[in-house]
């Protein structure tokens, strides 16, 4: 089975969660015991990096989908960073540039985040 890694970290009021090889039916669990972590910890605004995911299939697709309304009913959100073309073809394919927002670089994304909780 192909290598996956998933790691958290907080940058200031915003989360971020490192994703790392190959994230399918089978290491899509773990992702999720992270995104339940962070809602254990109220813990809404999230910025997912991608910048080392080879791989991503419909079941990894879907958590992101199964956490995002939770999120943003709580003031949060989800935000993506640092994608592979290839990665991010996915995400186009299947619409995703249309609920979610992405960014080249991470940094990009946290300043939008400090922006948004001015207002």
């Amino acid at each position: 089975m192909a290598d996956f890694n998933v790691s958290l970290r907080g940058v200031g009021p915003v989360s971020v969660i490192d994703v790392k090889g190959y994230l399918d039916a089978h290491t899509a669990p773990e992702l999720e015991n992270v995104f339940n972590k962070l809602l254990d910890e109220k813990q809404y605004r999230v910025v997912v990096n991608f910048n080392d995911l080879k791989y991503i299939s419909s079941a990894g697709l879907g958590v992101f989908m199964a956490y995002v309304e939770t999120m943003r009913e709580n003031k949060g959100d989800i935000k993506f960073s640092n994608m592979t073309e290839s990665v991010y073809n996915i995400f186009d394919l299947l619409g995703f540039p249309i609920l979610y927002e992405f960014y080249k670089e991470e940094n990009e994304a946290l300043l939008k985040f400090n922006e948004q909780g001015k207002s």
